[in-house]
């Protein structure tokens, strides 16, 4: 039985509260000097992109939040987020690192820059860093296909409200080696 509980689909919602959440605690520890933030936002990174945000007490706070939010859920593929979370984890560690073990506090206070801005942009404007990283991956050949078929073929994502529609299509089946006409127009 594997750890890892990283779905295959998250809601963009709730990715972009999280962010959110984690804004705060990094605007926090520049802010008032906080360098103790890091590690523990480098261990809720780390729980959050090896076991699955069950297990992040920032994933779960989202998840109490986001009924409370008037949005309709976005679905979004959940590897780029889990790899967006990974570079969090390396970023905090190494903010943790240059402070605790180097003694290099102005490199924590600008590794601790670029964690607000990468989840300002996230949490504002929906722009997942990470996931650009995670794209430009699998278009280079360094992350395979098939970690996620959606983000390597742009015609498999739908819109949810496409989604919703193709929801209520009564399924056909359709014969091994047949293709219906239909989707050749």
């Amino acid at each position: 039985m594997s750890l890892n509980r990283f779905p295959r689909t998250v809601d963009d919602v709730t990715v972009r509260v999280v962010a959110a959440e984690v804004l705060v605690l990094a605007a926090v520890a520049i802010a008032l000097q906080q360098p103790w933030l890091y590690p523990v936002l480098a261990a809720d990174f780390v729980l959050r992109s090896v076991v699955g945000p069950s297990v992040s007490p920032v994933a779960r706070l989202a998840a109490a939040v986001r009924p409370r939010i008037r949005a309709a859920a976005r679905p979004t593929a959940g590897p780029p987020k889990r790899f967006a979370a990974a570079i969090g984890a390396v970023m905090t560690v190494a903010a943790t690192l240059t402070w605790y073990v180097a003694g290099w506090h102005t490199a924590t206070w600008v590794i601790g820059a670029v964690m607000v801005v990468f989840p300002a942009l996230e949490a504002g404007l929906g722009l997942c860093v990470g996931c650009l990283v995670f794209s430009w991956l699998m278009r280079g050949g360094f992350i395979p296909r098939s970690v996620c078929e959606e983000c390597a073929d742009i015609t498999l994502r739908l819109s949810a409200r496409k989604r919703a529609e193709l929801a209520d299509v009564e399924q056909v089946p359709v014969a091994q080696g047949q293709v219906s006409s239909t989707l050749h127009r």
